[in-house]
């Protein structure tokens, strides 16, 4: 008598025997199903992110998709992403200015021209952006750490007063805490950052002030870059009844979905927050004392 083997231990000839198939028909079989099941797989998934999100392109998708564990690369990701239509949203033309460099506060020089960080709270930029409202606008300032793209602080009110932006470099501040006199704030020439009660805060905190020169967004080129974003992936994306609602929607696309969510092409299509989380890690890791070596004992002669 022979005991009933399990599923997993049956071999692929003793199944086809008790099917009644041949071996090579079952491999026909296999060969003109089973790439379709893996295809209808990899669609699904690109449907379910291009729907979760409606901004991301292939190459996000792409990396989002291997991060999940599927083995896919660019080009058939963008062949897929055709076929079904699964197009990514695009941005509204931008045309408001929020910079007013002509007055009579000091200018400080651009320290950040030429600055590779390579380290956190190294460099920090920042930006003031409008918001469109049912009725008004609302402005938006944001502080900005260059190495890992994250946003360390922001501020949202009616106005575009200078407490608008010392509220997210407060925010930055006390979010961070960065050493004394290792840290690089850089700015347009705006009078937001250029009065006195401004580059008060930043000389309180030994924080050192940079502009760019003017009609040159080059230079602070992450914080627009941070802005472009916004706009495409949030802002144009929404009508805001009021102040209060457009501050919570904005507020958690910075939180939740900019720094913890969306992948970075500069972090190797990481999170900034994860970036942040591995920074530290490998540097703990790297202040870990190593073990001495045992010492080796001298030989007894017998």
């Amino acid at each position: 008598m022979t005991l009933p083997l399990s599923q997993g231990e049956l071999t692929i000839d003793r199944m086809c025997r008790l099917a009644g198939v041949s071996r090579a028909g079952y491999y026909r079989h296999w060969a003109a199903s089973a790439p379709r099941a893996e295809e209808t797989e990899v669609r699904d998934a690109i449907q379910r992110l291009a729907l979760a999100h409606r901004h991301y392109g292939y190459r996000r998708i792409s990396a989002q998709l291997r991060r999940e564990g599927l083995a896919v690369n660019r080009k058939r990701v963008l062949r897929l992403m055709q076929q079904d239509n699964l197009l990514c949203l695009r941005q509204k033309p931008f045309v408001p200015i929020t910079t007013n460099s002509r007055h009579n506060w000091h200018v400080v020089p651009n320290l950040a021209r030429g600055m590779v960080p390579n380290g956190l709270d190294q460099l920090w930029v920042a930006d003031i952006t409008y918001v469109r409202l049912e009725e008004e606008f609302v402005y938006l300032a944001v502080v900005i750490d260059a190495f890992s793209r994250r946003v360390v602080g922001w501020a949202l009110e009616t106005h575009i007063e200078a407490s608008l932006a010392i509220a997210a470099l407060t925010m930055a501040i006390e979010a961070r805490r960065p050493m004394p006199s290792s840290l690089i704030h850089h700015s347009d020439r705006g009078t937001q950052y250029a009065c006195h009660d401004y580059t008060e805060l930043l000389q309180q905190h030994d924080i050192i002030a940079s502009m760019s020169r003017v009609g040159n967004a080059y230079y602070n080129a992450k914080a627009e870059s941070f802005r472009k974003t916004l706009k495409k992936e949030e802002v144009n994306c929404r009508t805001y009844r009021d102040e209060q609602h457009a501050r919570n929607a904005i507020g958690s696309f910075i939180e939740e979905v900019y720094n913890r969510q969306r992948l970075h092409s500069a972090l190797a299509y990481r999170p900034p927050a994860e970036f942040e989380e591995t920074l530290q890690l490998c540097g703990a890791a790297a202040q870990q004392p190593r073990k001495a070596a045992p010492i080796a004992q001298p030989v007894q002669p017998l």
